[in-house]
């Protein structure tokens, strides 16, 4: 898409704010993402803690390479990597602002509907399009730290919310544990150390993303009631 430098570094600042709000609307509005998160149990849910803790220093590097991105900062290739990836980065940000919306409703169907096509474009212009890294340029470091981070969170974010929408509350078979071990540890060797570590984050469909499939199962059966978070959601859920 022939955009100019200068609409580039526009959208991707506002697309950025535009994700941004809507993760501060999942987060304080009622049911919030993590009442849906609880009220959705299934194989490959991530720990709360880890969302939290890969987000916030993810978002700082885009930050700093929004910086350099807008400032034009960078020799005339440094600007064009940067500048190329603009488009995937502003579909990932409405792809995933979007998907809160959906999310927080309990329509994880359509959810996953923006989930995928994040992911899918993500993992398409890393694997197709994102020139080599030079270390030794912080234009291209960053590139490269923004564009394999939402690769890697994407293909969590699709195998959550799948697992969530298809398989809520399906303990993932023995199978599933070793495939998912075998297929992410292969596919981490022969990445680089930032693509390869988001998915290493990735592997955990049989410790603790299970176990908690089989307290939420339990607690269910023991109590006979839903949680606070699925009462929430059905609230939500009657009102529309």
């Amino acid at each position: 898409m022939g955009a100019s430098p200068s609409t580039l570094r526009v959208l991707a600042p506002l697309s950025f704010a535009y994700d941004f709000a809507a993760q501060q609307y999942g987060m304080f509005s009622s049911p919030n993402m993590l009442d849906v998160h609880n009220a959705n149990p299934a194989a490959f849910s991530p720990q709360p803690y880890f969302i939290g803790g890969f987000f916030f220093p993810q978002q700082l590097f885009q930050l700093a390479w929004l910086w350099k991105l807008c400032r034009g900062e960078g020799d005339a290739k440094e600007r064009r990597e940067m500048e190329g990836l603009v488009w995937p980065y502003v579909v990932g940000n409405v792809c995933i602002g979007t998907w809160m919306f959906f999310w927080n409703a309990n329509d994880l169907a359509t959810s996953n509907i923006f989930v995928t096509i994040n992911t899918l474009t993500q993992l398409a212009y890393m694997m197709t399009a994102l020139p080599p890294l030079r270390p030794k340029s912080t234009p291209s470091l960053l590139t490269h730290i923004v564009a394999k981070t939402f690769a890697g969170i994407g293909v969590l974010d699709l195998l959550h919310n799948t697992s969530a929408a298809y398989y809520r509350g399906v303990p993932p078979s023995d199978l599933v544990k070793v495939a998912t071990g075998l297929g992410f540890a292969a596919a981490a060797s022969a990445s680089d150390w930032i693509f390869g570590g988001c998915l290493v984050e990735c592997i955990d469909p049989g410790t603790d993303s299970a176990d908690f499939v089989r307290e939420g199962a339990g607690a269910e059966e023991e109590d006979g009631d839903e949680d606070e978070g699925e009462d929430k959601v059905g609230r939500r859920e009657e009102q529309v």
